[in-house]
């Protein structure tokens, strides 16, 4: 079985409830998912740069084997990233990926708040993972503007699972990825929200059956 990685989302932790979950069900097809925790103790420094790095890094010390990589939200963008990045990365799964996130992130926030963030270096941010608020650099927006998803181009087996209901990151972002990798991405559109907590046995059950799936063609339901 080829080494299983589960990326978590923004301000979220390796014991959120969807990562519990499904780490659960993982392990019942014999699959130990490594949760990494991308806040690394340091939440205000955070950028998808490190996050990336630091999964890098983590592959690296996995045997020489394929790696099924899974990604929540941010996670699910870094996730995309890496696949883009690393050939050994063989196969997908994204929850609500943060495509555009860039985009979405600076519309929750006004011209005037983004403008204090800049002159003061930093935003509370409300961290669900610690149940509380905690600063995050400005850092966090020059270094997501190295990022142009236009370059996300690499065609592998991937599987989304997106609510349509979602007004955090809007369903429409992930039918534009599957727009530009119609060949093996596969969407999955779920009567749910962003966090799709109301239908894990649903996900788990679209996870299964593409992990049990040799080849996946794109199609949306």
């Amino acid at each position: 079985m080829m080494p299983c990685i589960y990326l978590h989302g923004f301000a979220s932790s390796p014991n959120s409830r969807k990562a519990r979950y499904l780490c659960d069900r993982l392990r019942t097809l014999g699959i130990e998912a490594i949760v990494p925790d991308l806040n690394q103790g340091d939440f205000t420094h955070l950028t998808l740069t490190r996050q990336l790095e630091q999964v890098s890094a983590l592959m690296c010390s996995l045997p020489d084997s394929p790696i099924l990589l899974f990604g929540s939200s941010f996670g699910g963008l870094t996730a995309a990233w890496l696949a883009q990045q690393h050939a050994r990365i063989e196969r997908l799964i994204l929850l609500a990926p943060a495509f555009d996130f860039l985009q979405h992130f600076s519309s929750w926030l006004d011209a005037e708040q983004l403008q204090r963030w800049q002159a003061t270096g930093t935003i509370a941010v409300h961290h669900y993972g610690e149940g509380r608020s905690l600063p995050l650099h400005f850092g966090f927006i020059q270094d997501l503007q190295l990022y142009d998803e236009r370059k996300l181009t690499r065609s592998l087996p991937t599987l989304i699972l997106h609510g349509r209901h979602d007004d955090t990151i809007p369903l429409q972002s992930s039918r534009d990825y599957i727009g530009t990798h119609p060949e093996e991405a596969h969407l999955i559109e779920l009567d749910s929200d962003h966090a799709l907590g109301d239908v894990l046995p649903e996900v788990w059950e679209a996870i299964s059956g593409f992990l049990n799936t040799p080849q996946n063609g794109n199609r949306s339901g």
